[in-house]
């Protein structure tokens, strides 16, 4: 039945309800009309009007649940459907949203996958020529200054050799940022060694305690998903220096029977309510591109977590 004869019958219920009880009932209505009259006539608009709006609500149930989920999907939490069943207009509609749903998070996987790999590619650019030729030339400099300095006298030895440390501080400043936008221990070593690398330098430059509890005997993962682990420990970090004002962080790594979970807890303020921010999109999208879970929790006064759950491919019987 469609939604349109749906309602019809509804309020056809109703009115014939009323209309029978005028016919056999003994109730009449006098002119002008008494008090008693007046009341019974009220009260049966009153029930009429509820029995229409109950009918009605349990009626258009169906379209209240779409409008909700409508109003709350969300591309980056794949999976919100609604209960498909029934047939008619209503039911139709559920299924035909339900369908475009799965096409949009299709669709927005697919551009998120190519826009981040476009992005990892320009990383690796742009470390390249970092490391090939602002590198090279800074390098270049601090030979030319050590030789200028040792033919130098003073005063002008002392200021060749401070601004020697001021070039040396920022080749070691662009070495630090070719080692962020291109992971070389990553490509090298492996996903260990690389969390390792990260969390000693993230240590180092920003005057953390990090403690850092990586299981033994990980499953191999292909070069994808140890990119996406390591690019959301990185942003997680990132967040951790930028927001928490935390004092000490935990990196963790640890496989399940179907899973391996990363997880990145801070000590800071916390507060309360995640926000989704830029980076923390970023990494659901990064997610996304595994069919991995990211979930993120912060309490007031209890700092924040990030936990990456990874699902493992199920082994062939």
């Amino acid at each position: 039945m469609s939604l349109f004869w749906r309602i019809f019958a509804l309020n056809a219920v109703v009115l014939g309800s009323a209309t029978a009880l005028l016919l056999w009932a003994p109730v009449t209505v006098s002119v002008p009309v008494v008090l008693t009259e007046a009341v019974i006539l009220v009260a049966g608009l009153v029930v009429m009007l509820v029995a229409n709006a109950a009918l009605l609500r349990i009626g258009l149930a169906p379209l209240d649940r779409l409008t909700r989920l409508m109003a709350t999907v969300d591309l980056l939490r794949p999976g919100q459907r609604l209960p498909e069943g029934g047939r008619g207009e209503t039911a139709e509609l559920v299924r035909t949203f339900n369908a475009m749903l799965e096409r949009l998070e299709h669709e927005r996987a697919t551009s998120s996958a190519r826009a981040l790999f476009a992005q990892e590619a320009e990383r690796r650019r742009i470390a390249q020529e970092l490391h090939d030729e602002v590198g090279q030339s800074m390098t270049a400099i601090l030979l030319a200054l050590e030789r200028a300095a040792g033919e130098a006298d003073e005063p002008l030895r002392g200021e060749l050799r401070q601004t020697q440390e001021i070039t040396r501080g920022s080749l070691d400043e662009v070495r630090r940022l070719v080692r962020r936008l291109r992971p070389g221990a990553l490509e090298d070593l492996g996903l260990i060694s690389a969390l390792t690398s990260l969390t000693s330098e993230f240590a180092a430059h920003v005057g953390l305690r990090v403690v850092r509890r990586f299981d033994t005997g990980l499953p191999a993962f292909d070069h994808e998903t140890e990119l996406v682990l390591y690019r959301v420990a990185q942003e997680a970090l990132t967040n951790v220096a930028r927001h928490a004002e935390a004092g000490h962080v935990e990196v963790s790594l640890h496989h399940t029977d179907n899973a391996v979970v990363l997880a990145v807890v801070d000590d800071g303020h916390g507060t309360g309510v995640a926000r989704e921010g830029a980076g923390i999109r970023g990494m659901r999208e990064r997610a996304l591109l595994i069919g991995a879970a990211l979930d993120v929790t912060s309490q007031p006064q209890s700092g924040t977590t990030v936990r990456l759950t990874v699902p493992l491919p199920r082994k062939q019987p």
